[in-house]
């Protein structure tokens, strides 16, 4: 945070711009510390303006409830975020370990990179008496910690390590004065008293709304995620609600008192947490503390040499370091939470803590609809002389049950997947639909321009027929018989047309009869016996709908299209296991119809299978009734 504030004054305030506004007139040496003056004076105005904005920010994201984003934050992802934090503070400490003069404070992209190297392209003008200094007070401490772990059940309390660093370090360096001795920088001089309250500028709102907006995310993060990590170790739950209203509060008021924007600090907590202190008792007191150095006891620590504060925060940092060790258990555990854990680290170190933390989140999302899209699907099987139905592949037990395929997917079914759910059930079923639908039509049609050439055969011969009976019962055909006794002709004449009107009916009776054959034979032309195809070796399929928490419409499409596709190989399609929730959402996208009624919705996989088995099809001519169910 103080980095971040850092670099947005120094860029919104560079000291040239400022120099430029002063009149010249002054002397030379007058004006340098005019500028100075001017600069800080400049830079602390937009630094208070800023800590408003970002506690204006966070109180009403909490207000809104802005805290559900951290259901969003997992615990790898958590862990990665601060650790890459420890590496950021580690990194920002070095140039007080080797008491070295780096330039102005970065943020952005790179940005930690960047100051690395330059630390290590300045290692040559180390100062040695610094970093002895860090050395000793490192260690020392480092001892005294090993000492309370060693002696915590005899000890009635921890020994304050860090406060006795502070004070022999500071009565040492105040001795032997190490500043002007050995070169140590040291804190100097550190101001007594509060200072008074002041109005932020509103006229810099517009240019900080970004910056506050970001620092407010990323202050809001660092607290959530070190109050998980130590909610995780101590057995409680952060109101991630409450944190934002507490820290906007916290900026606000102090932004009137002219503070910069704050967080939770990683160290001071590790300090706090370490030393024993687990209640709001510490925190008050902690506060007390500060209260009276600010106000009394400041200048007793201006002799205190900045490496060994940098060496108090880097032995603390030690509990953060040692979350590297989730990398060799997570990828004994769960590789995906690896992955969230490295890309999360890796992100925070190259692009900072807000980009980093985008990212981070980003990724992890991503991640879920992956999952979501690479489920477990299963063909489940009967486990004998129960209702229970477990997966063929896993258990051994579990047998299929005859002519009913059970098929299941352990993620719930949305537009990401719904494609791929259709996918694995057809390969599951061990039937290649898209092929014998396609074999299927591809008959059909060929059917039908044998039936289309049929009935133009037969129009023809019926066309013949017509003409000769029109020939024969014509004058000119008559005529041949004029010699013929006329009374015989006339007997003749009578019998024919007797015969006619005898036979007439009887065609029309067999021509009636071909013709409800026909229609008779019509729906059994159409199964895939008699054009020729291999049928599925069951004729129903049951889809356990019960990972199902919610439906789209792509999803009730895709179920509308299996249950289609799957009629018209003749095997009949039941839903079972389905939340009511889910029900309702199905009535609602219009999924029942005359073809799919709630009769094919089961509450169990075994009421289903039982239904199937009691209605399995055994006609030829049932899967044309079960299609125009």
């Amino acid at each position: 945070m103080s980095v971040m504030v850092g670099s947005l004054t120094e860029s919104m305030v560079p000291e040239e711009d400022v120099q430029q506004g002063l009149n010249s007139t002054v002397e030379n040496s007058t004006s340098s510390d005019h500028v100075q003056q001017a600069t800080q004076n400049a830079r602390v105005e937009l630094a208070f303006t800023l800590s408003v904005l970002v506690g204006l920010f966070q109180v009403a994201l909490g207000l809104v409830q802005f805290g559900f984003v951290v259901t969003y934050l997992s615990e790898p992802l958590v862990r990665g975020y601060t650790t890459a934090a420890s590496i950021q503070v580690l990194v920002s400490q070095l140039k007080y370990v080797f008491g070295l003069q780096l330039g102005r404070s970065r943020s952005g992209p790179l940005s930690l990179v960047k100051t690395f190297v330059e630390v290590c392209r300045k290692l040559p003008e180390t100062v040695v008496g610094t970093m002895v200094t860090a050395i000793v007070a490192g260690v020392a401490l480092l001892m005294v910690k090993i000492l309370n772990d060693k002696l915590h059940q005899h000890l009635p309390l921890p020994i304050p390590g860090e406060l006795l660093t502070l004070i022999v370090a500071t009565g040492i360096s105040y001795g032997v004065n190490l500043n002007k001795t050995f070169g140590v920088d040291i804190v100097g001089t550190i101001p007594a008293g509060l200072v008074p309250p002041k109005a932020p500028n509103p006229q810099l709102f517009a240019r900080l709304v970004g910056n506050a907006f970001a620092i407010a995310v990323v202050g809001f993060a660092i607290a959530i995620s070190l109050g998980k990590i130590f909610a995780l170790r101590h057995g409680y739950r952060v109101d991630s609600n409450q944190e934002l209203v507490a820290l906007g509060l916290s900026n606000f008021i102090g932004g009137l008192f002219q503070c910069f924007p704050v967080s939770c600090s990683m160290s001071r907590s590790l300090v706090q947490e370490t030393t024993g202190g687990n209640t709001q008792v510490a925190g008050a007191v902690s506060s007390l503390f500060i209260l009276i150095i600010i106000l009394k006891l400041g200048e007793l620590f201006q002799d205190l040499p900045k490496a060994v504060l940098a060496a108090i925060i880097l032995v603390n940092l030690k509990g953060m370091l040692k979350q590297f060790a989730d990398i060799w258990s997570l990828w004994k555990a769960n590789r995906l939470d690896l992955l969230i854990w490295l890309v999360t680290f890796v992100a925070t170190i190259l692009l900072d803590l807000d980009l980093g933390l985008a990212v981070a989140i980003g990724f992890s999302l991503l991640l879920v609809v992956v999952r979501t899209q690479l489920p477990r699907y299963s063909i489940l099987g009967q486990v004998p002389d129960t209702d229970i139905y477990r997966d063929v592949a896993e258990y051994s037990e579990a047998k299929e049950v005859p002519g009913v395929k059970v098929f299941r997917s352990s993620a719930t079914l949305y537009f990401a997947n719904a494609e791929l759910y259709s996918d694995a059930l057809k390969q599951r079923c061990g039937v290649d639909v898209e092929h014998l639908l396609a074999q299927k039509k591809k008959r059909l049609r060929r059917q039908e321009r044998r039936l289309k050439r049929q009935q133009k055969e037969q129009q023809k011969q019926q066309q013949k027929q017509q003409r000769k009976a029109k020939q024969a019962a014509s004058p000119n055909g008559t005529s041949i018989s004029v010699a013929v006794d006329a009374s015989l002709g006339d007997l003749k004449g009578r019998d024919v047309e007797d015969s006619r009107a005898k036979v007439s009916p009887a065609n029309a009776q067999e021509d009636v009869a071909a013709g409800g054959q026909e229609e008779a034979r019509a729906p059994e032309a159409s199964t895939l016996k008699a054009l020729g195809l291999p049928r599925p070796d069951f004729h129903s399929l049951v889809l356990d709908l019960g990972a199902l928490s919610f439906v789209d419409t792509v999803c009730i499409k895709s179920l509308k299209n299996i249950f289609r596709d799957f009629r018209e190989i003749e095997v009949e399609v039941y839903i079972a296991a389905c939340h009511s929730p889910v029900v309702t959402q199905l009535e609602a996208g219009h999924f029942f119809d005359a073809s799919i009624t709630k009769q094919h919705v089961f509450v169990s996989v075994h009421d289903a299978v039982t239904f199937a088995l009691q209605h399995s099809r055994s006609g030829p001519s049932s899967p044309v009734l079960a299609t125009k169910l």
